[in-house]
């Protein structure tokens, strides 16, 4: 039995083909985790949300302390010796919340110092008081006393105490033998972390992991840029001088994304060869390096003079150099 040909029907033809269809552009990546701890970091809570954690705090507070009154009491009247053993343990207890509590006090008080060695050299600048600069070039000398890294610079800066007469010539001394290797130090910090950031951005695929890990390496580059400049900060200073830092890079918009950082991090039109992934990451870490800066500006004992400013395309460029696939 022959077969018959069969007939299919066509629909007519639609009016968009593959070939006439609108192009559908890539979204740019706009380092979405690094703005997010920005905005988190350097958001003020409002008052009544201080009210209310405040007066949350002072109950939690006063509980635990009644409750743990009525524990080493009850525990004294039912058997001395277990009493007397709870009484050492909440005294050790006390002791190590008051070691605590002192050392945030000392390591904010020497983050304020530095802030004041900065403000002083800025003041002598404006108003060409040598003994001023003088004075911030000696308690430099004191600040870094305890650095074994920095003692060629340390017998440099003395030996040519009162050969500069102009503070530019003093706070230049100061700043080539002793901040030149701090800086340095500094930016390795800083690149490490950008690379940080960028490579869990580009590989790690779970959500919010690139958030947490901007906020973490953030927080542990903005404590070790301090520790370098011998701003040893504990964890309520790093919290106050990460706001900071975070604060000023909203407030001047140093965290939006725009053109200029895309073409000098990317150098023109590589973000487009790369996976929206990778170009996420290489944000990221632009404004990592960015935030690193900022940190190297707040914590920095003397303002930039005879040493440059950091370029945060050049520290982009090292941290990220043979990470990602460039062609």
């Amino acid at each position: 039995m022959s077969k018959r040909p069969v007939l299919i029907e066509l629909d007519e033809p639609a009016d968009v083909t593959p070939a006439t269809a609108p192009v559908i552009a890539d979204e740019m990546p706009q380092g979405r985790a690094m703005r997010s701890v920005a905005a988190l970091a350097a958001r003020r809570p409002s008052r009544l949300a201080r009210f209310f954690w405040s007066a949350l705090l002072a109950l939690v507070s006063f509980v635990a302390s009644v409750a743990a009154w009525d524990f080493v009491t009850g525990l004294l009247a039912r058997s001395p010796v277990l009493g007397a053993i709870a009484v050492g343990l909440t005294g050790l207890f006390l002791l190590a919340l008051l070691l605590v509590a002192g050392k945030e006090w000392l390591a904010i008080g020497r983050l304020k110092k530095i802030d004041g060695l900065r403000t002083e050299a800025e003041a002598a600048l404006a108003t060409g008081d040598l003994k001023a600069a003088r004075g911030v070039s000696a308690q430099l000398l004191v600040l870094y006393a305890n650095r074994p890294e920095l003692e060629a610079g340390r017998a440099a800066v003395t030996a040519r105490d009162g050969d500069g007469f102009d503070v530019d010539a003093v706070l230049g001394e100061a700043e080539t033998h002793l901040l030149a290797p701090l800086d340095a130090l500094a930016r390795l910090e800083v690149e490490a972390a950008a690379r940080q950031v960028a490579t869990v951005t580009a590989i790690v695929p779970l959500a919010l992991a690139d958030l947490i890990a901007a906020l973490t390496a953030n927080l542990r580059m903005i404590r070790r840029v301090a520790e370098v400049y011998g701003g040893r900060s504990g964890t309520l200073g790093s919290w106050r001088l990460t706001r900071a830092v975070l604060t000023h890079l909203v407030a001047t918009g140093a965290v939006a994304v725009g053109d200029d950082l895309i073409g000098s991090v990317a150098g023109g039109g590589v973000l487009s060869k790369l996976s929206r992934r990778f170009g996420e990451g290489v944000i990221n870490g632009a404004l990592t390096a960015r935030v690193g800066v900022a940190a190297m500006d707040v914590c920095r004992p003397l303002p930039y003079g005879t040493q440059d400013r950091p370029s945060v395309t050049g520290l982009v460029r090292r941290a990220l150099t043979g990470l990602f696939p460039t062609s």
